[in-house]
């Protein structure tokens, strides 16, 4: 029998173009399946037991709290291992104690949030479907009230105000993880303490040549000439050398007596000697561009400007204060520290005065 035959002694209420039973949107007459519709909703165990509800909660509690713990832990991990301790685990080989703890508390820590919010959504929340006709991307004042509407039923039938255990527990466990972050911070590096105030120049101290690695005297020092020198002791061998002549480095010129224009600058020098940093006050970039006639230092990474005349001060570019002065004198004919710098030097940072 052919197809218009067969469709002739089917009942024409029952052709697909009809609605179906759940009242679903006409079906084009050439397509032979009709939309089934959902089907009918089948209830959770929680949703009619009270005491698997309560057993849900309680899971979801769990989770929350094994996050708060793990991110204790992880925070304890920087107090309990050192960073140097190695340790053996199969099959990882040798590892960073600290590193293996620290991956492993946070793992825990996020798994256990998204666990508990998972198995919350699954087992508490409402879960029945809904089907909605497709509407214009503008919405009407009517489907906006809608969902308002929704959003409120929905916070109701996930039970967030009346599973106070659930609510409290994850709260917890989201205030806490955050404190990883700041930890994570803090493990950037050591805290500097006092080690940006002070440098390795001292009372009775010796300049040396840093080309030369000999003692200073006035006589070395011409007029016009830019010297670089380093405390005595301070060796380029020496396996702090970087760290430390990053704040040691210092620059000599020789200037007359009578052009020097800052008081105090006049009686921290020698003979016109004058002492100051070679770290520029922007960014910590060394200095090493010099001007006789005008007796200004510049620094070549942004063209700070500072004149060694008058006291070392800011004249051009970004730096933001004048370049630290050592006081200096001569003893035994070498010239010598008096004390170290009265300012820290390098570029500013949060707790400098």
């Amino acid at each position: 029998m052919s197809e218009t035959g067969r469709h002739a002694d089917v009942p024409e209420e029952s052709l697909p173009s009809e609605r179906t039973a759940h009242d679903s949107a006409p079906v084009k007459a050439d397509n032979p399946f009709a939309d089934p519709g959902l089907p009918a909703h089948e209830h959770r165990i929680q949703d009619i037991d009270e005491k698997a509800a309560r057993r849900s909660e309680r899971v979801v509690a769990y989770f929350f709290l094994l996050s708060m713990l793990a991110t204790v832990a992880f925070i304890a991990s920087y107090v309990v291992f050192p960073i140097d301790k190695i340790v053996f685990i199969f099959p990882l080989g040798h590892i960073s104690a600290l590193n293996l703890s620290l991956g492993l508390t946070l793992g825990i820590a996020l798994f256990a949030i998204g666990a508990g919010a998972v198995h919350w959504a699954r087992t508490l929340m409402s879960d029945e479907e809904v089907a909605d006709d497709r509407h214009p991307i503008e919405a009407e004042p009517e489907v906006k009230a809608k969902v308002l509407a929704d959003f409120a039923q929905g916070a109701k039938e996930s039970g967030f105000g009346r599973r106070k255990l659930i609510r409290n527990t994850m709260f917890g466990a989201l205030a806490l993880v955050p404190l990883s972050g700041v930890v994570l911070l803090r493990d950037l590096g050591p805290l500097p303490e006092k080690k940006l105030r002070g440098t390795g120049w001292k009372k009775g101290i010796r300049l040396v040549n840093q080309s030369t690695n000999l003692p200073l005297r006035p006589e070395d020092i011409a007029v016009g000439s830019l010297t670089f020198a380093k405390p005595e002791g301070l060796e380029d061998d020496d396996e702090e050398f970087n760290n430390k002549i990053a704040k040691d480095a210092l620059m000599l010129v020789r200037i007359q007596p009578q052009n020097i224009k800052d008081k105090q600058e006049l009686e921290w020098s020698h003979e016109g000697i004058v002492a100051y940093s070679k770290i520029c006050t922007h960014v910590g970039c060394p200095i090493s561009l010099y001007e006789q006639q005008t007796h200004h230092v510049l620094c070549p990474c942004h063209q700070s400007t500072f004149d060694l005349s008058d006291g070392g001060r800011v004249i051009f570019g970004p730096a933001g204060h004048a370049l630290p002065q050592l006081h200096i004198t001569v003893k035994d004919g070498y010239l010598e520290a008096v004390s170290d710098f009265a300012e820290p030097v390098g570029p500013s940072f949060w707790e400098r005065g």
